[in-house]
């Protein structure tokens, strides 16, 4: 059975929506790396509703695998079966009242620091260097200059494959350090943050400081995805992942088309015509050379979905 047929045996099963099905979609180009494979069918919802309509009505053995942005994902050149769940646009309304700030799941970080910015609340200044969208955020607990999304959550509301919807308490999301203890059986719908009243000014002049702190250290106008590995403990380790990878002499290291950043070290970059398995090829070398130089394992940040092996069929 070749791609385009699984695929249609797929489309046969799913439920009527509202949105959009399309078959043997390219995903690559929706990452920022540029590179990868393909998903069996991807779905973009026409709204929230439709999205849990979905939900309740998809069968139990399709895969579902949900994607924002693509800021901090690698799709490998194998493809994503089943079904591939674009929160876009359509999942990213912001509403401020008060103090709080409610967000879609498919809401841009940078856009709710820059709402939260005109509404005079602080707090949410470090979403402006946190590339992706709500859903990830909460799944990852993104974070950035010393400020995580544990600091600013309220609470969330998830759909569970079940299609049970769930509102989360803090401590129901279990934060740690890039992680949540939430279900993987569990996918972001929606979260309310709170914000502290503040002079719009100063908000403004703290996000341009961190703008400048990136524009400066990381590698920006590059294909690439955001830093790679988590930050190591810093008890056990004494250095950050990006100071483990220059001492074990990665700065600039090559496999294919992709590159370790000379500008930060711990990115990665497509260089033009890297593929997936270049991208996560190169980050396990990376990984290897540090442990052996350093004994530290480094954990992969970057989120990488798919098949290794040969594209779907």
């Amino acid at each position: 059975m070749n791609a385009l047929t699984h695929a249609s045996t797929v489309m046969e099963s799913l439920p009527a929506v509202r949105g959009s099905y399309e078959q043997d979609a390219a995903l690559g180009q929706m990452t920022w790396f540029r590179t990868g494979g393909r998903a069996e069918v991807l779905f973009k919802p026409a709204d929230e509703e439709d999205f849990i309509a979905f939900t309740r009505g998809l069968p139990p053995d399709i895969p579902v695998t949900i994607i924002g942005v693509g800021s901090n994902l690698l799709v490998r050149d194998g493809g994503v079966r089943g079904v591939v769940v674009r929160m876009g646009k359509a999942m990213a309304e912001i509403t401020i009242q008060d103090d709080l700030i409610s967000a879609g799941a498919g809401a841009l970080g940078v856009t709710i620091a820059a709402r939260a910015q005109e509404a005079g609340l602080a707090g949410l200044e470090f979403l402006k260097g946190v590339p992706g969208s709500v859903g990830g955020a909460l799944r990852m607990n993104a974070g950035a200059y010393g400020c995580e999304v544990g600091d600013i959550f309220v609470e969330a509301r998830a759909i569970d494959r079940g299609g049970q919807v769930h509102n989360l308490t803090h401590g129901e999301m279990e934060f740690a350090y890039r992680h949540t203890g939430v279900s993987e059986d569990h996918i972001f719908l929606s979260a309310v943050f709170r914000g502290q009243a503040a002079d719009r000014r100063e908000i403004a002049a703290r996000m341009k400081g961190i703008m400048d702190a990136r524009e400066q250290s990381q590698p920006l106008r590059t294909r690439t995805g955001g830093s790679t590995f988590k930050n190591p403990d810093i008890e056990d380790s004494g250095r950050k992942a990006w100071q483990l990878i220059d001492e074990a002499g990665c700065r600039g290291l090559t496999v294919g088309g992709a590159m370790v950043s000379e500008k930060h070290c711990n990115f990665l970059i497509n260089t033009g015509d890297a593929t997936a398995a270049d991208l996560e090829n190169l980050g396990d070398e990376v990984r290897s050379r540090v442990l052996e130089s350093t004994g530290v394992a480094l954990e992969w940040e970057i989120r990488r979905i798919g098949n290794k092996g040969a594209k779907l069929s």
